[in-house]
């Protein structure tokens, strides 16, 4: 059962977001060197997606923020691609349904933005995280597309938006 509310993210919001994001990477034991650990927009999230056709989401749960995800331009790519960005949610918020509201509510501005293709980088041993892109479309590609500075990250996934 969703009593969570997902929203976009507030100015306010950044020191939470940041913190979560670093604390499911350092839960899921994901490498603080070559993935969104490290990214600088992590601390300014809100500033980040301040930008055309860019947006980021939060889910809060009676005040407290617990995840959240976001569509971006693909950095360093040519084409009408939007990536799948910094979708994490606290122990606390999964197994609750949210990941696939999350989802729906990113692909559907993604659409609205009128991007094309939806990428997104992950790690192989996401496999909860991987069933439900597998679930909403996304398909494994064979190598990176663009250049979003996570080496790291070694599974891509691609989802038609037409």
């Amino acid at each position: 059962m969703i009593t969570a509310i997902i929203r976009e993210i507030k100015s306010e919001d950044n020191k939470v977001v940041a913190k979560v994001i670093r604390e499911v990477l350092e839960d899921l034991g994901v490498p603080k060197v070559g993935t969104a650990y490290e990214d600088a927009s992590l601390d300014h999230m809100f500033e980040n997606y301040e930008q055309p056709k860019a947006d980021y989401f939060v889910v809060e749960d009676r005040g407290k923020i617990i995840g959240g995800a976001g569509i971006a331009p693909l950095e360093n790519y040519q084409g009408n691609v939007c990536e799948l960005q910094k979708m994490y949610f606290l122990e606390e918020a999964r197994g609750r349904g949210l990941g696939a509201k999350m989802m729906e509510i990113c692909l559907r501005k993604a659409k609205e933005y009128g991007y094309e293709q939806c990428y997104l980088e992950t790690m192989p041993f996401m496999k909860d995280a991987q069933k439900l892109y597998l679930a909403s479309g996304f398909e494994y590609i064979e190598s990176p597309m663009g250049n979003t500075g996570h080496y790291s990250c070694p599974v891509w996934m691609l989802k038609e938006l037409s």
